[in-house]
């Protein structure tokens, strides 16, 4: 077959070609436009960097730990709300978070009682004795209470769940570290401790708090 007779049979080849290049350079202008040069170092840069929870947990813990103190409602008092108004008391002196309940700050002294792995129970003189007080002391600490208590701290911040997960996580260890390293949590049983710690008031008859101050008497 000449090349006459093929040309003939594809009248259009050329035309396809040129668009098809056309359609690539529209393409690559589109990618280079939309590419985004990050200085190693610059302020952009730091959201590329990895999580570090044992950093982020040792800076953060303080400022958690200063805002809880500063918000602490003792516990005679926010029992009697509660009592009123659960509703209404989480709202006065709570903070919203995790959708289930508003984390209350508190402080309190009591006698130690009976111990669960590692969480007391706390007789606190003047309260109902309907109310069970308990505070966690390790050597887990559970839950998100303390990422969660001062309402500063979203889940936006993050770059994923994961990370999220992680910062509350490292904020217990923190806490760990910086206060509950100081006390001998194994012998508490019949002693009297001074509590500033925080609780997410699900049941109002029953306290899990997590301390940031725990001082023995």
């Amino acid at each position: 077959m000449s090349a006459v007779a093929s040309t003939k049979r594809h009248p259009n080849r050329g035309v396809r070609l040129l668009i098809e290049v056309v359609l690539l350079l529209i393409l690559l202008a589109a990618m280079a436009m939309s590419t985004k040069v990050v200085k190693i170092g610059s302020g952009a840069d730091t959201q590329t960097k990895e999580f570090e929870p044992e950093a982020y947990g040792n800076k953060q813990f303080p400022k958690t730990q200063a805002a809880i103190e500063k918000r602490a409602v003792d516990a005679a008092t926010l029992a009697a709300a509660i009592a009123k108004d659960q509703d209404a008391a989480g709202k006065q002196y709570g903070v919203a978070g995790g959708g289930i309940g508003p984390e209350m700050s508190v402080k309190f002294t009591g006698v130690a009682g009976k111990e669960d792995s590692g969480v007391y129970e706390v007789k606190v003189p003047g309260l109902p004795d309907s109310l069970l007080i308990r505070v966690q002391t390790g050597p887990a600490i559970n839950g998100t209470d303390l990422r969660d208590a001062t309402g500063d701290i979203s889940f936006g911040q993050f770059t994923n769940q994961i990370d999220y997960q992680n910062a509350g996580y490292a904020i217990n260890t923190a806490m760990k570290k910086q206060v509950l390293a100081k006390v001998d949590t194994v012998k508490l049983t019949g002693k009297t401790v001074s509590v500033v710690g925080v609780f997410q008031l699900v049941n109002p008859n029953g306290w899990l708090v997590t301390p940031v101050k725990l001082d023995v008497k």
